[in-house]
């Protein structure tokens, strides 16, 4: 009867919205295919579906949480009235939300960027 379900937006939801935005969102989408799951350029985006979603007032048995994540985030966005810049603009502020949590909590792994290299890193320090 229920699909299964995640507490927030979850990374394997990431393709299903792929086509829903310009070539910017679509860019961005695309490379966030390509990262590992910990990455904070993943958890931004996560963060910013899951604002977007309204991920943390879903219930269970509601309607949109029984169709399913994907599904939900899909809708979502063909509803949404932001404009496509909007859009982008607040996952660039997830991100650093996350980055300013991440160097307030040191201990949590998270893939950051290297300034200047394009290069990954596990930052645990």
């Amino acid at each position: 009867m229920y699909t299964q379900n995640e507490l927030f937006f979850p990374i394997t939801a990431i393709p299903a919205v792929r086509q829903l935005g310009n070539a910017e969102w679509q860019a961005l989408v695309e490379r966030l295919m390509t990262l590992a799951d910990c990455h904070e350029e993943v958890i931004a985006f996560t963060w910013t579906m899951a604002k977007l979603n309204g991920c943390l007032s879903c219930e269970t048995d509601s309607y949109r949480a029984m169709r399913g994540c994907a599904s939900c985030s899909i809708q979502t966005l063909r509803r949404c009235r932001e404009t496509e810049h909007d859009l982008i603009q607040l996952y660039h502020e997830c991100l650093a939300e996350v980055r300013q949590f991440c160097s307030e909590h040191p201990a949590y792994a998270v893939m950051v960027e290297r300034a200047n290299s394009g290069q990954s890193a596990l930052s645990t320090d």
